[in-house]
Formats: structure tokens, sequence, C-alpha cells
């Protein structure tokens, strides 16, 4: 088919990718426009420009496409299908009209629950046992659109934002080659999203990456888990701030002590009272240090009956 994509970061690199490697005809890419990255606050191409680049496909990175400018320049394309993946832009109806088939979206939930930004991180800090990838149809809606492929993933108390990315990735890649081999076909149907059951996964925010301790230890450890790799959760030792990369609650076991107070630290790591049972910390970082597993981060340390906060 005649396509034009539109994405923005890594995420949405793997079904690129297997769009070109299925034979489409990719006409445009269309991205967000070069940001600033890194220490130096360098403007940097998005990693779907610089996969297009490298690809040798026409790109695109207007800072809208409510303009009737920008849309003629899509409309000129004559695309059958736009598949969208984490493109970051609200596409108006104008610009959903233009594509012969309408435009698909790879969404990485089981919709209707996870509508918006940060399906995979409220999975996890939600606690849910599954989420997925639904392909739909766009609307000019919130991730409202008809249903027409759906495939669960487990999620398990080791699952992090990081591991789910890298799983969904290639299958919402994989879905979106065989939508597309289903709708050339005319097998491709459309089912309604359920009135019940939606939720909103509204966009992270640096802010509540921090920990709060008077939460049960389940709860945080979800917390941590949904935050990695980014933002990352944070606590305060003393005024200085530290990562948390990896935590588990091991038990429901009552710790005695205020929440936040380290109740033990040494070779098997650092344990810290929650509103609910213990939280062992397994992979930390100290202001001006690198990620290290907490048993290391522990040596040379008084930590036991310190307190975060």
């Amino acid at each position: 088919m005649r396509l034009v994509f539109a994405g923005t970061p890594e995420f949405s690199v793997a079904a690129l990718d297997a769009l070109h490697a299925a034979g489409h005809q990719i006409v445009g890419v269309y991205t967000q426009p070069d940001r600033p990255a890194g220490r130096g606050r360098k403007l940097t191409p998005s990693p779907v420009a610089q996969r297009a680049e490298a690809l040798g496909l026409p790109l695109f990175k207007p800072e809208r496409l409510r303009g009737a400018t920008e849309q003629d320049e899509l409309r000129a394309l004559a695309p059958d299908v736009m598949v969208v993946v984490a493109y970051g832009l609200i596409l108006p109806q104008a610009v959903l009209d233009i594509p012969r088939h309408g435009c698909l979206n790879i969404h990485a939930s089981l919709l209707p629950r996870w509508r918006g930004a940060a399906p995979i991180q409220r999975a996890i800090e939600a606690g849910d046992t599954e989420t997925g990838i639904t392909i739909m149809r766009m609307d000019a809606g919130l991730d409202t659109g008809p249903m027409l492929l759906r495939e669960a993933l487990p999620i398990d108390d080791t699952t992090t934002a990081a591991s789910l990315h890298d799983a969904l990735a290639p299958m919402g890649a994989r879905l979106i080659v065989e939508a597309l081999v289903r709708l050339a076909a005319g097998t491709l149907t459309a089912t309604p999203q359920p009135a019940d059951g939606a939720t909103y996964a509204k966009k992270l925010d640096k802010d509540e990456a921090r920990i709060d301790w008077t939460l049960p230890a389940l709860q945080i450890a979800r917390h941590v888990r949904a935050f990695n790799p980014v933002p990352v959760a944070w606590t305060e030792l003393e005024g200085e701030r530290v990562r948390i990369f990896d935590a588990v609650a091991p038990s429901p076991t009552a710790a005695g002590q205020a929440p936040g107070t380290i109740v033990d630290s040494g070779a098997d790591g650092i344990v810290v009272a929650t509103g609910d049972g213990v939280l062992s910390l397994r992979r930390l970082q100290w202001p001006g240090g690198k990620p290290l597993p907490a048993a290391q981060v522990a040596q040379g340390r008084t930590l036991a009956g310190r307190q975060f906060a």
C-alpha cells in the first residue's frame, strides 16, 4: 500500500521498520520537530527521524497539522493509509479524512483501558495483570476509535516500563503489518470500543515520581517499576535525592517503624518501612554516583535507622 507513517519516539521505530520490510510504499514519514536533548541541549532529530533518514524515506517535521499548507502537503502524497504510532500531535478531522482507508493507530494497551499518553506506565502502576496492543481506526476522540486487532501480554511483579516497552513495540509492528494485509484483502473488521472500562493514562509528571512511603509496599514497588527507566522514582535522605530503579515487596511483614525508615542495611540490601509492609531496595543511585545494587550502596554507609522523606 501507499503509506504515510507518523511517529516520534523509539517505540515507533519497530513499526516503521516492519512496514518498510513488508514492501509498502512509504511516501512520507511525519515526526516531531528536532528537540533539545542531552547535557548540551543540542537540537536532536527524533528516533523516527533518524531511522527514516537511514532508510532514505521522505521526511516531514511540521510543528502542527492544523494549517491548510500542512494539510495540502499531506494530501499531495495521496496515501492509502496513514499509520500513527506515538506521534505526539493531535490529528484534526481534516487530516483523518485524507487517506483513502483512514488512519490506523498502534496503541499500547487493551482499549478502552488506558487511553491517553502513558498506557505502559499506568498499567504497571495500577497493578494490572495484563496489557497489550490495540490496532484501531482513528476518529476525532482521544483513542476512542473502533478496534481492528488486539493482542494481550501478561504483566508480572518483575515487569518494568522498559521491559514492557521492549515487548510491546515489536508486537505492535507485527500487528500493523497483519492489519494492512487484512485491509487489502477486505477481511479487516472494526469493533466499537465498549462503553464500560475506559480509563485515562495521563502523561507522566516528574513530580509524581517521588515516593510516598506511607503507601503500601506493593504499591510503591509498582510505582518504582512504572517509572523505570524514566523519569525514575526518587526519594530524599537528609536533603540528598536518591533514585530508586528496582524494589520488591518480599512479604507483608510489618516493620514496626515510621514509613521511610531504613530498618536494615547490609549484604542483603536495604529494607525500608512503608505504610504497610517493608520494601526491599535492589538497585539505586546516590547523588553523584551511578546506579548500583543496593548491597553495594550499603557498603561503607551507616543507613539503618535513617529515614527517607
